[in-house]
């Protein structure tokens, strides 16, 4: 907030011949002053901070980095408490401070940055078989060395009651474990089993921020009250549980992806979202756990990495061999809508599965229209009943969105409402039209979800209209071009996000609403944070059977090994268009876990590989160390290129290559890539597809022979490009091939 009010004043001042006011002036005096009082009392509001610090600069005087940090922090505030002391993912602290003493505490020697909280919001039986888990056992990791892997979940906790917990077919837990069950409201150390080996929870920054949580609202402790935690953890590790379902549907044996692996929970978001100085802590102690794989269903907004708490923290997991898979975010289909963009997570957006639960809705014209619902109360009379149009029958401009409040009760009462999409739940719609007196609700797609259908256990008899294949890119799954790295893809895969049935919390309804008094030990689902653990999942699985792969190698295995056409050659559909997807959308493909068991080769990349993708950025020492907490200064000497950057796809912003006012002219690109052997030996020959004219590729060498396992090979491809108009975006797709592996790179060309 700034005074502007004195550009106007303060000239009044000075032109003034007496001290006698007018009217006016005593207004513009009143204005400034109300300002100037705002203004102080927000320099004196304190919020939390987080406190990144230069450990290898700390001064000989301090024993212990820890005097340390309470040190520099006294110097700018004698009240201000630590809240949590990092010392993994972040070397450094959080605390709450005025903005004065933020910026007075970020001048000090050795501190490398004071970032501000950030809140971060959630993203929200078939599966395994739809991802083929159910075939091809013999590839699969025997039920020993799964069960040495450990999945952490970064949520809003666990309901440990599940049988999707049950540890019966498991051994001993892990030695290498370093994790505790933390006790807290309806949480005890006996929550916790050989399956479920670890449970923690993070409320310091939430509570800074909200004050005291209200356990009567919420659990303070582990304990999920909400069911999105439980649902992402049983999809990723859930024990097989026969005869699961929702109110009847979806029935079946329900398990998660490495059924057989270990469940750690990190409960980091509330009632009032996840924020960022918890998630760190988490992070923090998940790496001290010694977890192998961390799912994170969470996302805000964008930043550089230096300024972003999940990248920073993904960085340091990665960093000690652990794979982060992220969401992608709930925003598509709008352009650029991507959260979670740093190369060293795993992206994962959301496609559907091929299950369907069909409702038929017949006209009085006797035209019937097929759709999906999950209700299972009492169903409609046979005699026909109205039909009426929100839009028609509302108070509100917005009507047609069928919001809570917005109906007048006398055009309702004892009729279907017609509802459009947007604006508030889907279930919620629902509740509205109840509320209001009506008996049923249709709720209709708008041009922004094509013909996506999500299905919901509704309290009145509904149903979303809609039809398509099967898998295909849902049209709330947030795409790409990547809006800080242009030059990485993203999203990096797509899994299963829609209609996904797992484990829900006993504290909360299938709706999640308050006036839903039904409990379920399962429920469904959509969102990428459904196909995030999916994703979390198969790398458990990857890693058991190749526990020396570095999380780098089993993200390319995934992504590499991912289809982009249905059995029948059709391209993958976007529902948002009906039109085929592209890389935007769907990053590599739809995941193919039996493939990337045995993907041939991978993109395998270090922390060097990461520093110089940092240097590429022209990033600053100081930004390279907020980012990694790693002392590297770019060598003056050496070419750092994003396009040599060893990533398993491509992505080429002709904007940088052309130039400004180039139009016209043609320019030459090289990126280079090095492949790793993880199989046998063999020759892989290059082929190479595109849909535009305006680029020209070319592959040095195009034969790769490997003669023996995890020996590298590298290659050039040379981009000879023409100038486009302005927002042209066009794909390509290069494939190396044995005869038996074909690895897969998409290829995105954009011009701006």
């Amino acid at each position: 907030m700034h005074c502007k009010v004195e550009q106007f004043l303060f000239p009044r001042l000075k032109a003034m011949k007496s001290l006698k006011f007018k009217p006016v002036d005593v207004l513009f005096l009143s204005l400034y002053h109300a300002c100037i009082v705002a203004e102080e009392k927000l320099q004196q509001a304190k919020r939390t901070y987080i406190v990144h610090m230069d450990k290898s600069n700390m001064p000989e005087s301090f024993t212990h980095h820890s005097l340390w940090y309470d040190s520099s922090l006294k110097t700018v505030s004698d009240s201000a408490s630590v809240l949590y002391q990092y010392e993994n993912v972040v070397h450094g602290y959080s605390t709450m401070l005025t903005a004065e003493e933020a910026e007075s505490l970020g001048e000090q020697p050795g501190i490398l940055s004071v970032l501000p909280d950030v809140i971060y919001k959630l993203h929200t039986t078939r599966t395994p078989e739809f991802l083929g888990l159910e075939k091809s056992t013999a590839l699969f990791p025997t039920s020993g060395s799964m069960g040495e892997v450990i999945v952490g979940i970064l949520d809003t906790g666990v309901w440990p009651e599940l049988k999707s917990f049950d540890d019966s077919q498991l051994g001993p837990v892990p030695s290498r474990w370093k994790g505790s069950c933390e006790v807290g409201r309806n949480f005890s150390a006996s929550s916790c089993n050989r399956k479920l080996i670890g449970a923690r929870f993070f409320s310091k920054g939430y509570e800074a921020a909200f004050g005291p949580i209200d356990e009567s609202m919420e659990s303070k402790s582990p304990r999920d009250d909400d069911g999105h935690g439980t649902h992402t953890a049983t999809t990723a590790a859930g024990s097989a549980v026969p005869f699961a379902n929702l109110l009847g549907y979806a029935s079946g044996t329900a398990r998660g992806m490495a059924s057989q692996a270990r469940v750690a929970i990190y409960k980091v978001c509330w009632l009032g979202g996840c924020f960022g100085s918890d998630v760190v802590a988490a992070l923090d102690a998940a790496v001290a756990d010694r977890v192998d794989v961390l799912s994170m269903s969470i996302g805000g907004g964008l930043s550089e990495y230096y300024v972003d708490t999940v990248a920073i923290g993904a960085f340091s997991a990665a960093a000690n061999g652990i794979f982060v898979s992220c969401s992608a975010g709930n925003s598509g289909p709008t352009p650029g809508s991507l959260s979670n963009v740093a190369p060293w997570i795993t992206t994962v957006g959301a496609g559907t599965l091929d299950r369907d639960f069909p409702a038929s809705i017949t006209l009085g014209n006797n035209e019937k229209y097929s759709g999906v619902t999950l209700y299972n109360g009492k169903e409609l009379s046979d005699s026909m009943v109205p039909l009426v149009y929100g839009g028609n029958i509302s108070n509100s401009s917005g009507g047609n969105l069928c919001m809570t409040g917005s109906f007048v009760p006398e055009k309702v009462s004892g009729k279907i409402v017609v509802c459009d999409r947007g604006g508030s739940a889907r279930v919620q719609k629902g509740v509205a039209v109840k509320e209001a007196g009506g008996v049923g609700m249709i709720l209709s797609n708008t041009d922004t979800y094509g013909e996506e259908l999500v299905a919901d256990a509704h309290l009145l008899p509904s149903a979303a209209l809609g039809v398509q294949p099967s898998p295909v890119v849902a049209a709330f799954s947030s795409r790409g071009p990547n809006p800080v790295t242009p030059a990485i893809l993203k999203p990096d895969i797509i899994a299963p996000g829609v209609n996904i049935l797992a484990g829900w919390t006993g504290a909360v309804g299938p709706t999640g609403l308050d006036g839903d008094p039904r409990h379920v030990n399962f429920n469904i689902i959509s969102g990428t944070s459904m196909s995030c653990p999916h994703v979390s999942g198969l790398a458990a699985l990857l890693k058991a059977a190749h526990p020396e792969w570095s999380p780098a190698a089993i993200k390319s295995a995934l992504m590499t090994t991912a289809y982009t056409a249905y059995k029948s050659g059709q391209k993958v559909e976007d529902v948002a268009t009906g039109g085929p997807a592209t890389p935007f959308d769907y990053g590599a493909g739809h995941v193919d876990p039996v493939a990337a068991l045995d993907p041939g080769l991978v993109y395998d990349a270090t922390i060097d590989d990461y520093l110089g993708f940092l240097c590429a950025l022209n990033y600053t020492p100081n930004q390279i160390k907020s980012t990694t907490h790693r002392d590297f200064t770019c060598q003056k000497s050496k070419k750092y290129t994003l396009g040599d950057f060893n990533y398993p796809s491509f992505s080429v912003p002709l904007e940088t290559a052309l130039g400004k006012g180039a139009a016209g002219v043609s320019s030459t690109i090289n990126y280079t890539r090095t492949l790793t052997n993880v199989g046998a030996p063999a020759t892989y020959k290059i082929s190479l597809y595109s849909q535009t004219q305006a680029v020209k590729m070319s592959v040095v060498p195009a034969t790769l022979t490997f003669g023996a396992q995890y020996e590298k090979k590298s290659y050039t491809v040379t981009f000879t490009t023409s100038s486009m108009p302005s927002g042209t975006t066009s794909f390509a797709h290069l494939e190396w091939s044995d005869g038996k592996h074909i690895v897969r790179s998409p290829i995105a060309f954009s011009w701006t």
